[in-house]
């Protein structure tokens, strides 16, 4: 059987991680470093986090990509490289998990993992989406506050019993994780400009929620649940909010319907015709113009969104004024 033709794909040369990266992704950043210790910390877990012990247990336990171990992620890899013209391509392990799953590590030079659960259930174009989102992490740095979220849980029964350092680290731990879900509607939007095909992304996320069942879903309904999420009660919206406290990623419905409207929105179509910010200006990007973003991201998404607390505290704001204008008026005609 002959082989098919490749597909064709726009080459983004010199893109910046800034055109994927999500307005709350570089907010969380700008917001953590101004965390009270935030950079002394950091120091303090980049000393003890031995890089070379982690990539030697990898190097003896799992395996190495290359061009003759893993040939198709290998090329992948390299196909994802040249279409986010990545500057360098991480190294690419293949552990054994059968739990679908990727990440990317490391505070000085990351490492790509997948797990052999993740190789299993997907195919080549879906595979293609998981190799870019997590090169898209390793671009924007974020292997480095990944790895210190890791290694922070690991430590944070130790460090929370030290006296008046309980707060401020369960602070930055909360702040991390906050951090890390923006940070895979980042790396899923990396994805998706190196994959090309906004259904072979969406179809990554429902494979992974349903387990791999694809045949069995329909992609309607599976965006009318993402719907019905946003649209929940008051007492659901409270839940959300505690569910996903402690998480590192999104739920892959709500993921997905974020891709969904980052398409809708036009900036994709927009990097895609060549209209995305360059690496060579990233030096004369401003911290201010991020957290401004990071802002308007939050106050946009609070806007739209249908969820329950937002009307609460509309209709809250609403009826204090109309008291306030009754109170006033009462006292007006007292005073007369």
């Amino acid at each position: 059987m002959s082989q098919q033709p490749a597909r064709s794909r726009a080459t983004l040369t010199d893109i910046s991680s800034r055109a994927w990266e999500h307005p709350a992704d570089r907010g969380a950043l700008v917001a953590l470093r101004k965390l009270k210790g935030f950079d002394s910390l950091l120091k303090a877990m980049s000393g003890l986090f031995n890089e070379r012990a982690v990539r030697l247990v990898f190097l003896g336990s799992a395996i190495r990509v290359d061009e003759r171990q893993f040939a198709r992620l290998h090329r992948l890899l390299g196909e994802v490289g040249r279409t986010l013209d990545a500057p360098e391509l991480p190294e690419l392990y293949v552990v054994t998990n059968p739990m679908p799953g990727a990440m990317t590590i490391g505070m000085n030079k990351p490492i790509i993992v997948l797990n052999s659960g993740l190789v299993d259930l997907l195919d080549e174009d879906e595979l293609r989406f998981v190799v870019a989102h997590e090169l898209g992490h390793a671009m924007s740095g974020h292997a480095v506050y990944q790895t210190m979220l890791q290694r922070l849980i690991q430590f944070s029964g130790v460090l929370t019993a030290i006296p008046l350092s309980g707060l401020g680290v369960r602070a930055i731990i909360a702040a991390l994780y906050e951090w890390s879900r923006k940070s895979e509607l980042s790396a899923d939007r990396a994805g998706l400009l190196a994959t090309q095909d906004p259904a072979t992304a969406f179809r990554v996320h429902m494979k992974l929620a349903s387990g791999g069942h694809i045949d069995d879903l329909d992609a309607t309904s599976f965006f009318a649940q993402g719907q019905e999420y946003d649209e929940a009660d008051l007492r659901d919206s409270v839940l959300k909010m505690l569910l996903v406290e402690n998480r590192s990623h999104p739920f892959l419905v709500v993921r997905a319907t974020e891709l969904r409207r980052w398409v809708d929105s036009g900036e994709y179509t927009a990097i895609l015709g060549g209209d995305y910010p360059r690496r060579q200006d990233d030096e004369q990007a401003k911290v201010s113009d991020a957290a401004k973003a990071a802002a308007a991201s939050y106050s946009e998404s609070f806007r739209q969104s249908q969820d329950a607390v937002g009307k609460m505290v509309h209709d809250v704001a609403g009826v204090l004024g109309s008291v306030k204008v009754w109170l006033d008026e009462t006292f007006r005609r007292g005073d007369a």
